[in-house]
C-alpha cells in the first residue's frame, strides 16, 4: 500500500489534490492508537500526520496552546505542565484497550473529540477547541476559528471537524484553550454500593454546589474485588477539605467514604479514563454506550439479562463502558433495542475486523441526519477521497 508523509501543509495539499485527480482513497492516520476504531478501511493509500510537528503558538496568560497534528500529544501536554496549565476535557489513551503502539498525536485528539472523566465538568475537547487548519477533500487548505471564543455565524467547521474521525479532512493543526492545573485533587471513594444506589449518590452529589471533576461506579469484580463509587474534587486545598466534609454530610446515608489524593487517586483516575478495567480479555468486544445517568443501571442490566457482560461507569453514569463476547453480533440489536427503550446511542469501539464490517459501529442514523451527514461529506470531500466508510458504510 502507497503511503504518504507530508512534512508541511502546501506538501499535503499535493497529495490530496493528486490523489482526488486519481481517484484514490486515503487513509487518515496519526499516531496509529485509534486505528481499530471504526469499520474496517477501504482505501488504498494511507495518508500520515506524523510529519507534520511542532508546537505553532503558546500564550500562557491567554491559556491558548496549538499546535500542528502530528505532534505527539506528550509534548503539549508536557509543555503545559512546565506552566502549570493542562487540557481541560483529560483525553482518553486508547492504547491499553485498543492493544495499540504508536504515540497519540494533538490532531488525534481533535478529529476523535476524545474526552475523560472531566468532561462532566470541562465539556467535550470540541468544547475547548477553538481553531483549525485543515485539507479539504480538493485540495484545499481551510483554517476556521482562532486564538479566542466567540459566537459564531453560518457552519461552525470547528465545531464540526472534531469527531469526523478523519472522514472530512486532513488536520493540519489544532488550537484549544487550556486550564491551570488544581493545587489538589482528593477523591472519595464509597465502598459496597449496587448500582442503583451508587448512581443516586453521584447524582446527589453532582446536584450539590460541591463541584464534582469525576463521577465513576466501578462494580464488584471490575478492576478490585469490592464496588467502587468514585467522586473527585479538585482546587485550593482549603477548598477541598471544605467540599469533602459537606460531601461526607450530604451523602451519610451511602456509608463512611474514605479519601484517597496523590499518585494512587491519580492512577485510579487514569484507568477510568483510559478504559483499563475491561482492557482483558482481549478477544472481547467493548461498547462505549451514552445515555441519562439516572437509566445507565436499568440500561446495564438491561444488556446483562440478554447477554454476558461486564462493565462500569463514568460520567455520572451517563457514559457506560460494556464489555461482551464477540459473538453473534456483540450484542448491537440487542443494545440499540434497549437504547430504543431508556434513550441514548452506542459506539463499538473494540471487534474484530468482521464484526465491525458487518454492525454499525457508530450508532445508526434516521433517514434525515443520513441525507445530511452524506451532504456534509460531499461538501468537503466530493471524491470520496479521506477514510471512505470508517463511519458509515457509503459515506
Amino acid at each position: 500500500m502507497r503511503s504518504y508523509e507530508p512534512h508541511d501543509e502546501d506538501a499535503a495539499t499535493d497529495v490530496v489534490r493528486d490523489a482526488a485527480g486519481r481517484g484514490e482513497r486515503l487513509r487518515l492516520v496519526g499516531g496509529g492508537t485509534k486505528a481499530g476504531i471504526g469499520r474496517p478501511a477501504q482505501d488504498e493509500a494511507t495518508l500520515s500526520a506524523r510529519g507534520l510537528t511542532g508546537i505553532t503558538l503558546y500564550e500562557p496568560a491567554e491559556m491558548v496552546v496549538a499546535a500542528r497534528a502530528g505532534t505527539p500529544l506528550a509534548e503539549v501536554q508536557a509543555l503545559l505542565a512546565e506552566r502549570g496549565q493542562m487540557l481541560p476535557f483529560e483525553p482518553v489513551d486508547y492504547r491499553p484497550l485498543m492493544g495499540s503502539a504508536g504515540e497519540p498525536t494533538f490532531g488525534a485528539v481533535a478529529a476523535a473529540n476524545t474526552a475523560g472523566p472531566r468532561r462532566i465538568n470541562a465539556g467535550a475537547a470540541r468544547d475547548s477547541l477553538i481553531g483549525v487548519r485543515f485539507v479539504n477533500g480538493r485540495g484545499e487548505a481551510i483554517k476556521s476559528g482562532g486564538r479566542v471564543m466567540k459566537n459564531v455565524t453560518g457552519l461552525d467547521l470547528v465545531k464540526l471537524m472534531a469527531g469526523s474521525w478523519g472522514t472530512l479532512g486532513l488536520l493540519t493543526e489544532v488550537t484549544f484553550k487550556v486550564l491551570p492545573v488544581q493545587e489538589r485533587v482528593a477523591t472519595l471513594v464509597f465502598a459496597g454500593l449496587d448500582d442503583a444506589r451508587a448512581v443516586e449518590a453521584l447524582a446527589t452529589a453532582l446536584g450539590s454546589p460541591f463541584e464534582l471533576t469525576g463521577a465513576a461506579h466501578l462494580p464488584a469484580g471490575v478492576h478490585g474485588p469490592e464496588p467502587r463509587t468514585l467522586m473527585r474534587l479538585e482546587g485550593f486545598s482549603v477548598s477541598i477539605d471544605y467540599r469533602l466534609g459537606e460531601l461526607r454530610r450530604l451523602l451519610q446515608r451511602f456509608g463512611a467514604p474514605t479519601v484517597v489524593e496523590d499518585a494512587q487517586g491519580a492512577a485510579l483516575w487514569c484507568a477510568v479514563r483510559d478504559v483499563v478495567p475491561l482492557a482483558e480479555p482481549r478477544e472481547a468486544a467493548v461498547w462505549r454506550i451514552s445515555t441519562a445517568p439516572s437509566h445507565g443501571p436499568a440500561v446495564a442490566a438491561a444488556i446483562a439479562e440478554r447477554r454476558e457482560a461486564r462493565w462500569f461507569y463514568d460520567w455520572g453514569g451517563g457514559l457506560i463502558w460494556l464489555s461482551t463476547p464477540a459473538t453473534g453480533d456483540a450484542g448491537a440489536e440487542a443494545i440499540r433495542a434497549i437504547l430504543k427503550v431508556h434513550g441514548g446511542h452506542a459506539t463499538l469501539v473494540r471487534a474484530p475486523d468482521p464484526l465491525r464490517a458487518a454492525v454499525p459501529v457508530f450508532e445508526p442514523l434516521s433517514e434525515p441526519l443520513m441525507r445530511i451527514t452524506a451532504g456534509i461529506k460531499a461538501a468537503h470531500d466530493p471524491a470520496g477521497v479521506f477514510n471512505p466508510g470508517r463511519m458509515y458504510a457509503g459515506v
